[in-house]
């Protein structure tokens, strides 16, 4: 019998990269598009553009493949990529809060706790569709 080493067996072809990445862009914004009716059930103006399917799916989307890009170049550079990750996720999800918090005067509170939230499910969806599509090597 014989046995397939690990950086083989840890690969994906690009097909099933793609449908996972393409998945994570679907089920993204399926639940931003959740949260933002939910927004809008509790208060938040009707007229905050940011909370409309034109403006949340491009960004979702762009904000999926640019985590795909940036996990995969982790993935390959990376000595130790579970532990940069482990910092590098959480620190660009909370920057990528930074805009949001420009849109109080428009968005009130109730519409930018809409827009955090979402980048906060995208990150729950993309990151384990990253984990799963493109795996982690072990410590190099």
């Amino acid at each position: 019998m014989s046995t397939v080493p690990e950086s083989l067996s840890s690969r994906r072809g690009p097909l099933v990269v793609a449908g996972g990445v393409l998945a994570a862009v679907l089920l993204s914004s399926l639940a931003n598009a959740l949260i933002a009716v939910l927004a809008h059930a509790v208060g938040a103006p009707e007229d905050f553009q940011p909370l409309e399917p034109s403006a949340y799916v491009p960004l979702t989307t762009l904000g999926v493949l640019a985590g795909s890009a940036g996990w995969a170049l982790v993935r390959r550079f990376s000595p130790d990529p579970e532990r940069l990750l482990g910092r590098l996720v959480p620190s660009v999800v909370v920057l990528s809060f930074v805009p949001d918090f420009f849109q109080f005067g428009k968005g009130e509170v109730t519409g930018v706790v809409a827009l955090l939230l979402m980048h906060v499910v995208v990150a729950v969806i993309a990151v384990p569709t990253y984990r799963r599509v493109m795996p982690l090597s072990p410590t190099r």
